[in-house]
C-alpha cells in the first residue's frame, strides 16, 4: 500500500471512530445521576409483585383479596408512585382506578397532563433517553388497542448506551410489571405488547421537569 493510501485509511478509521463516538445520547448529568439513585432507592425488582393486592403507592402486598380477573401487575402504580415521591402529579388513585391505569395514563398525558400539569411529549426514543440523562421524568406508554386489555408503562432511566443501540431495542427502563426490572431495555420490558415496540413502535414518551440534589 502507497503512502496515499495508507493516509486515506487511516482517515476513513478516524472519521469511523469519531462517527461511533458522537452516535450516543448526550452524558448523563449530575441531575441524571440523581434521578438514577432515586430510582434504584424504589427496589422495584422487591415491590410491586405481579399476581397479588399491593398498596399502590408503596409497593407493598396488603393482604387485600384481588377481585379482578388478570395478572395483576402494577406497572401504573409504580410510575404513579414514583412521580408523587418527585413531587410530580401523574393520573393516579384514587381519581382512576388501579385497573387499566396504563391506559387512562396514556390518555391523560396528551390530554389533561400536558395541558395543565407540566408534562410533555418527547417525539423519539434517543430524546427519550437524552432528556432522562439531563435529569428529567420521563415516561414511556403503550395503550392497548383494546379498552377492557392493559397497556403497559416504565420509567426511562439514565444510561450512556448509544443511540444505535436505542434504535434497537430502546432506552433503558425501570418498571414494575410481569417481571420487575431496575434496569432493562424498552424492548425487552415491553415485550409482552409486540406493537409498542415492535414494527408499529406505538410507545410514546412524555417529559417531565422535577427537582433533585444533585449532590
Amino acid at each position: 500500500m502507497n503512502a496515499r493510501r495508507c493516509v486515506a485509511a487511516l482517515l476513513a478509521g478516524v472519521a469511523l471512530l469519531t462517527s461511533d463516538v458522537s452516535a450516543m445520547a448526550g452524558p448523563i448529568s449530575a441531575k441524571g445521576e440523581a434521578l438514577g439513585r432515586f430510582l434504584d432507592s424504589l427496589d422495584v425488582e422487591h415491590k410491586w409483585p405481579a399476581g397479588v393486592h399491593v398498596n399502590w403507592e408503596t409497593g407493598q402486598p396488603d393482604g387485600r383479596v384481588v377481585r379482578t380477573p388478570g395478572k395483576h401487575t402494577h406497572c401504573s402504580a409504580f410510575t404513579a408512585s414514583a412521580a408523587k415521591r418527585l413531587g410530580v402529579y401523574l393520573l393516579r388513585p384514587p381519581e382512576h382506578s388501579p385497573v387499566l391505569l396504563a391506559n387512562a395514563q396514556f390518555d391523560w398525558l396528551g390530554g389533561a397532563g400536558a395541558r395543565d400539569r407540566g408534562w410533555s411529549e418527547i417525539g423519539d426514543a434517543v430524546a427519550a433517553q437524552q432528556a432522562a440523562n439531563d435529569g428529567r421524568l420521563v415516561i414511556a406508554i403503550y395503550r392497548n388497542h383494546h379498552d377492557d386489555k392493559p397497556g403497559h408503562t416504565a420509567i426511562v432511566r439514565p444510561s450512556a448506551k448509544s443511540d444505535a443501540v436505542i434504535l434497537a431495542e430502546g432506552p433503558e427502563v425501570a418498571q414494575a410489571g410481569g417481571t420487575n426490572y431496575n434496569a432493562t431495555s424498552l424492548q425487552r420490558g415491553f415485550a409482552g405488547h409486540r406493537a409498542a415496540w415492535g414494527k408499529k413502535r406505538e410507545v410514546r414518551f412524555f417529559a417531565h421537569e422535577i427537582a433533585l440534589p444533585a449532590g
